[in-house]
């Protein structure tokens, strides 16, 4: 019996999904959400019911007809001007209103929900935005941020677009994805096709605004994939269908799961020849991740993002989820959310990219995060271009901060400049005290005398990147390399370019300076070299943590191990004059070779080793023996063997030693 999903089945009823979930309901009709499948005798069950309530229908829809009529649609890509006309009054009109609220925007501009209240609110009038099916996303009576004392939560709540985060594994395509998504070509500005950085951007899918996250795929940018979790309502999680499941796609399911959102699957590079779905399905359901077709409540979705196979189900995924969450905020209160990216620009200054969570966030407004404040002089969308507003689930780049805030820390708005000041004083001090109590730098002479009483020696690093996020990454992969004998020991850290006082610095620690997507400067680069510093310039992480590695695996001692040749077994015994005794073996497994190692194996038990002197087949001698063949055997000053004893040959490999 054929099934259809309960949201394709309300798109061909002309039904809202909550309207048949409750109609199903009243069927008695088991359902979880509107992404589960039900049986096509089920669905004529609902077109019945449906159509014997023809006359309670037609009630319904006039009663909706009459009360459309009282609204103003206004279209998403409606402007100022437009929407005036539609009000009934001039542009200058609207753009009066707008200014008197705080938005400054121009009669050309396009009016988002915030605008849309302000208008409602002025002028006395309902304004609705339209979706398919003839019905109404919201009406908007009034929306206006009080000024002075915030509203409390929750007071004027509305709808706001899902944020998205993208996770997975390395090139897995996650950046190629966004890219058809997005239009854009984002992968080709990046060092080795490979996402360094946090990226926001906003599109829009069936008049449906979606804000995605693009994490980092590598394991180094662990806790900047945690950290997009921990901000986003639904996580896509990529995965090859030519790979299967990696590392680091097992640590962003973690993630996702951690910070309790729901998680959509892509599996992609379907076009490829070798690409096995069916295979990566199996490995996600080991990882506790069941699709929906094999009986679980994960959606999966085959795509291909280089030719933008399945893509369009993949959005339209995303929309139904997030219209399962309810996903909704208070524009009306003082803002806060979450900084997703920081970087000190050479022409800009400090600029941090944020998502608004709660309020709307306006030029001039006073924030503070928890390592630095500022008046936000300018705002940036995903595009680069200047708004004087972002509401929920809006990213935008800030620009008029103090200082370069961590990726990760909490901003909110401030009603003072005072208040702001003293509270990073605050925690300034904190910070000192907590500095203050740090193990103090070791010196090369330090590093020696650990060495020599069989202390763990570190290797002293000085870093510098390009950006704060990438910073934090960096250092704790770097720290993670530490074992029980070899270590790493930060002796310091910041943004932006090498200076002279870094060089210096390293010169008194005996550190390595690491420079990531930054450069020095000419008398950073003469003092360098004047101090014997080395100076290493990385454009792609990993690089930097092969390096590092590299080196420290560089000051521990070789590892010896025994790689097994191969085993025979003594099926005669030959007394050769002159020659002494010679052991008649068959070569059962591996190969016998000649000078290898040795050890004699009877009933279990090795009962002598030694080396294998001579070996002979038939009267030839020989460097190999392969398994199925017989040879002769002599042993090195050694001849009390019997028949049935095993002989085992093995050599000993000297492996460079790795960090566990």
């Amino acid at each position: 019996m054929s099934k259809i999903r309960v949201y394709e089945l309300a798109k061909l009823l002309s039904k809202t999904n909550k309207e048949l979930m409750e109609i199903l309901k009243s069927l008695d009709v088991d359902v979880k959400t509107h992404m589960s499948s039900i049986d096509t005798d089920v669905a004529q069950l609902v077109e019945d019911a449906l159509r014997n309530d023809a006359g309670a229908s037609v009630g319904i829809k006039e009663e909706k007809i009459s009360t459309s009529e009282e609204r103003v649609i206004v279209a998403y890509e409606s402007t100022v001007a437009e929407t005036a006309s539609l009000l009934g009054v001039s542009p200058a009109d609207a753009v009066k209103a707008l200014v008197t609220a705080g938005l400054m925007l121009p009669a050309n501009a396009k009016v988002d929900d915030k605008a849309l209240g302000v208008l409602a609110s002025a002028f006395g009038k309902k304004l609705s935005r339209p979706v398919s099916g003839g019905e109404f996303e919201k009406t908007v009576e009034s929306a206006p941020r009080p000024t002075g004392k915030s509203a409390p939560k929750g007071a004027h709540l509305v709808p706001r677009p899902p944020i998205v985060t993208v996770m997975g594994h390395v090139d897995h395509g996650k950046t190629t994805l966004l890219d058809y998504i997005r239009k854009t070509n984002v992968t080709e500005s990046e060092a080795g096709g490979i996402t360094q950085h946090i990226g926001a951007s906003t599109v829009i899918h069936q008049n449906e605004r979606i804000v995605f996250l693009d994490t980092p795929g590598h394991e180094a940018f662990t806790a900047m994939r945690a950290r997009g979790a921990q901000v986003t309502d639904i996580a896509v999680l990529v995965v090859a269908a030519d790979d299967g499941l990696m590392p680091q796609t097992i640590e962003a399911i973690n993630h996702a799961k951690a910070a309790g959102v729901p998680i959509i699957v892509a599996i992609n590079k379907i076009d490829k020849p070798d690409a096995r779905p069916d295979r990566v399905r199996q490995q996600l359901s080991d990882q506790g991740l069941v699709p929906e077709e094999w009986g679980g409540d994960t959606i999966m979705v085959d795509v291909s993002a280089k030719k933008g196979l399945g893509v369009e189900q993949l959005l339209e995924m995303i929309t139904l989820v997030a219209e399962l969450g309810e996903l909704r905020a208070d524009p009306t209160v003082d803002p806060e959310g979450i900084v997703v990216e920081a970087k000190l620009d050479k022409g800009k200054g400090p600029v941090a990219t944020v998502i608004v969570q709660e309020g709307t966030l306006m030029r001039g407004d006073i924030v503070l995060a928890e390592t630095t404040w500022g008046r936000v002089r300018a705002m940036l969308d995903d595009r680069g271009n200047f708004v004087d507003t972002a509401g929920p689930s809006t990213p935008v780049e800030i620009l008029g901060l103090d200082g370069v805030p961590q990726p990760g820390e909490r901003f909110r708005k401030v009603a003072h400049e005072r208040e702001a000041r003293d509270t990073i004083s605050l925690q300034a001090q904190i910070r000192r005290e907590e500095d203050a109590t740090r193990t103090k730098r070791l010196t090369l002479e330090e590093v020696y005398q650990q060495m020599q009483q069989g202390e763990t020696p570190q290797l002293n690093l000085l870093l510098k990147c390009d950006v704060q996020g990438s910073l934090e990454a960096l250092r704790n992969s770097l720290m993670k390399l530490a074992t029980n004998e070899v270590g790493t020991f930060i002796v310091h850290e910041g943004v932006g370019r090498i200076s002279e006082s870094d060089v210096m610095l390293a010169a008194a620690s005996n550190a390595i300076v690491i420079g990531f997507n930054v450069r020095p400067d000419s008398n950073a680069s003469r003092i360098a070299e004047r101090e014997g510093v080395q100076i290493r310039l990385y454009r792609v992480i990993y690089d930097v943590i092969d390096d590092v590695k590299a080196a420290l695996e560089g000051m521990l001692a070789p590892k010896l191990r025994e790689h097994i040749l191969g085993q025979a077994e003594i099926r005669a015994v030959f007394k050769v004059p002159k020659s002494g005794k010679v052991a008649g073996c068959y070569v059962t497994e591996g190969q016998m070779k000649r000078n290898a190692k040795v050890r004699l194996i009877r009933e279990g038990v090795v009962f002598w080793e030694g080396t294998l002197s001579v070996l002979k087949r038939f009267k030839d001698d020989v460097r190999e023996v392969a398994a199925g063949y017989e040879c002769g055997m002599s042993f090195n000053n050694f001849q009390d063997f019997r028949e049935q004893d095993v002989v085992e040959a093995y050599e000993i490999i000297e492996e460079k030693r790795n960090l566990e």
